[in-house]
């Protein structure tokens, strides 16, 4: 992983056109090809970022990254105006995520009922390897197609986000290039939903106690 300090403006062009101006800010450069642009303040999201695949250039400067989005290419461009720090660490293999209890125990009860899910799914391979992560359930449906399911305690803007990283990775196999995304969680945010439903990525409420049969569902009353 590459750490670089410096000032710098930023220019994003592709999908939008979006300006950084000059300020010292941090720069993070993964090995898998991740750029993240971090500012001193505004929590832990960055300014601007590219996900891989990417391909970088630096000629004195300047580090351009660009990336294909379809027919089109968004292409992050750095202007390095002075340079306070540049560092580079090795990492090593990252130990594999460890689930909360809620999050573990609803992943072992959706990967023994898929299908409460809503829909006639088949589980292929829980902790599906992808670069960027495992997602929870690797399943498929009634006609074959590939379902990715990412499955949470709480779901937010960021468990889409995360959900629709592992897709576009999924999805650069060819025989997985229809795979589709389901977000299970025991609570689904209100922006989460929104954001996913734009996406095409299913949302789905679940709750572990029913999961386990420990209760019946609640009751509807309809009238007339």
């Amino acid at each position: 992983m590459r750490l670089i300090v410096a000032r710098c403006e930023v220019t994003y062009t592709g999908r939008l056109t979006a300006y950084l101006p000059e300020s010292t800010r941090l720069l993070i450069i993964k090995a898998d090809g991740s750029l993240l642009v971090h500012a001193d303040a505004g929590g832990y999201k960055p300014l601007n970022w590219m996900t891989p695949p990417t391909v970088f250039e630096e000629t004195g400067d300047t580090i351009v990254v660009r990336k294909r989005a379809g027919r089109a290419e968004d292409r992050l461009e750095i202007r390095l105006h002075e340079v306070l720090s540049d560092v580079e660490h090795e990492m090593g293999e990252a130990a594999a995520l460890e689930k909360d209890g809620v999050e573990r125990d609803l992943q072992e009860a959706l990967a023994a009922q898929p299908e409460a899910l809503g829909e006639p799914l088949r589980l292929e391979r829980r902790e599906w390897p992808t670069d960027l992560g495992p997602i929870d359930l690797m399943c498929r449906d009634d006609e074959g197609g590939w379902v990715a399911v990412e499955i949470k305690r709480v779901a937010t803007i960021d468990a889409v986000e995360q959900l629709g990283r592992y897709l576009e990775r999924i999805r650069l196999d060819p025989a997985r290039a229809t795979c589709r995304g389901i977000l299970a969680a025991e609570q689904l945010k209100p922006q989460a939903v929104t954001l996913a439903t734009a996406r095409g990525i299913r949302c789905v409420e679940v709750e572990l106690a029913l999961l386990r049969a420990e209760r019946e569902p609640d009751l509807t009353l309809f009238s007339a």
